[in-house]
């Protein structure tokens, strides 16, 4: 009986073709990568900015991520976001009202992704890691919105490669403090407590309150440490 549970066994003719798929899969993999690089590679002072997709127009927290792509914009930053609806939106939206630099990095979803209107220069990916990758390497500062699981695999990653020094030290922050506070104080209490990080990693993120004061946070860091390169990164 427990043979009828386990896969059967696979013909010649079906291993070729699975082997010829893996093979044409790694030169769709390379293709999104040499496509991104080509077409990032054009701009500098790239901000980044994650947070949910399910974020309504009317919610005062898309009103004042548009608000940082405003003012983003105003200083000379281009704006990255993932190009979806919400937060993603908000962004783009803030940087397009502002005839600045608006990129977006869309991917197709089972649900919740629309490509927004908002941006400048639209990339598409099939696979997620390419697009991450594509977000590291060419920002020079990442902003935070609140947000779901995508959210907090974004911000996950961000502060493991800073923390790992796989990609160049860039501001990071997180906008909301009453959103984001129950997570800081998880960071302190519990992985800081129990020594699964150091207390440095502490100082690798700023939280703040709203548009005006991550602006100021990013603007400050740059002008003490200088916009990073990206030669180094990845």
């Amino acid at each position: 009986m427990m043979n009828d549970l386990l896969p059967g066994k696979q013909t010649s003719g079906q291993n070729a073709n699975a082997s010829q798929e893996e093979t044409w899969r790694i030169f769709r993999i390379m293709a999104e990568f040499i496509d991104s690089f080509e077409t990032m590679s054009e701009y500098d002072k790239l901000v980044s900015v994650f947070g949910s997709a399910r974020i309504r127009e009317d919610d005062p927290v898309y009103q004042d991520c548009v608000k940082l792509g405003e003012m983003l914009a105003d200083l000379g930053y281009g704006v990255v976001s993932g190009g979806g609806p919400g937060i993603m939106e908000a962004a783009n939206r803030g940087a397009h009202n502002k005839g600045g630099v608006s990129i977006g990095l869309n991917i197709k979803l089972p649900k919740e992704q629309h490509f927004n209107p908002y941006q400048s220069e639209s990339l598409d990916f099939r696979y997620f890691f390419v697009r991450k990758v594509c977000f590291l390497k060419y920002s020079s500062a990442v902003a935070i919105y609140p947000g779901g699981f995508g959210t907090l695999d974004e911000l996950s990653e961000v502060l493991t490669m800073i923390q790992t020094r796989k990609v160049n030290p860039i501001p990071l922050v997180f906008v909301g403090k009453k959103f984001w506070t129950p997570l800081i104080e998880f960071f302190r209490n519990t992985f800081l407590m129990e020594e699964m990080i150091s207390p440095e990693d502490m100082d690798l993120f700023t939280v703040v309150d709203n548009a005006e004061e991550a602006c100021k946070a990013i603007c400050k860091w740059h002008l003490r440490h200088g916009i990073p390169s990206t030669v180094k990164t990845f």
